[in-house]
């Protein structure tokens, strides 16, 4: 008996290939799909991705989110050579506790969509959370090419962002080898 899900819950990752194309709206030319298991509860996972504001707490591409409205937030990305992007997003799916869809509007910079679900482990301990991030680079081919070099492209942006989500969810804190802001290398040896 097939499972109604079409997306395999047993691999860290899925080949875009297997998205279902009902729940995807458009055609990117990059896109990705990550999963992790993070032990945490369900509920709490999706309460702390869906306000948009704590997004920059565990997203390296996102600088900064201003909620506009429910349903709408201005975010600016940290683009290819330090150049920022700016976008409007729009929620365009919300299941309380499972699912959050959001795409980028009209007039953004970059066309952008994306989604992350919630579904509770099948063993009854923590939470399978699983993204997709997809965008058309801005520059066409050669912003994909800039995105890859920067490691910036879907691909590596979805395993660093959930793996950081997983981090704060767990533990309370992202770990990183940059010196910390409060003791600057220079100072400490004065």
């Amino acid at each position: 008996m097939s499972s109604p899900d079409p997306i395999s819950t047993d691999a860290d990752v899925a080949s875009p290939a297997f998205i279902d194309k009902d729940r995807v709206e458009g055609d990117h030319d990059a896109s990705s799909i990550r999963a992790a298991m993070i032990n945490r509860p369900r509920g709490e996972l999706y309460a702390f991705w869906r306000n948009f504001n704590n997004l920059p707490l565990f997203t390296e591409n996102v600088k900064d989110v201003h909620v506009l409205d429910d349903s709408r937030s201005e975010w600016t990305i940290a683009g290819p050579a330090g150049v920022d992007i700016a976008l409007v997003s729009e929620i365009t799916e919300d299941i309380p506790g499972e699912r959050i869809a959001w795409r980028s509007s009209e007039g953004s910079d970059v066309d952008h969509e994306g989604w992350v679900e919630f579904k509770d482990n099948a063993f009854g301990r923590g939470t399978e959370v699983r993204i997709f991030i997809s965008y058309d680079p801005p520059a066409g081919a050669v912003g994909k090419v800039v995105a890859k070099v920067m490691q910036r492209e879907p691909r590596i942006q979805a395993r660093r962002e959930l793996r950081r989500f997983k981090q704060l969810m767990e533990t309370g804190e992202i770990s990183t080898s940059k010196a910390p802001d409060a003791a600057p290398r220079a100072s400490r040896h004065f």
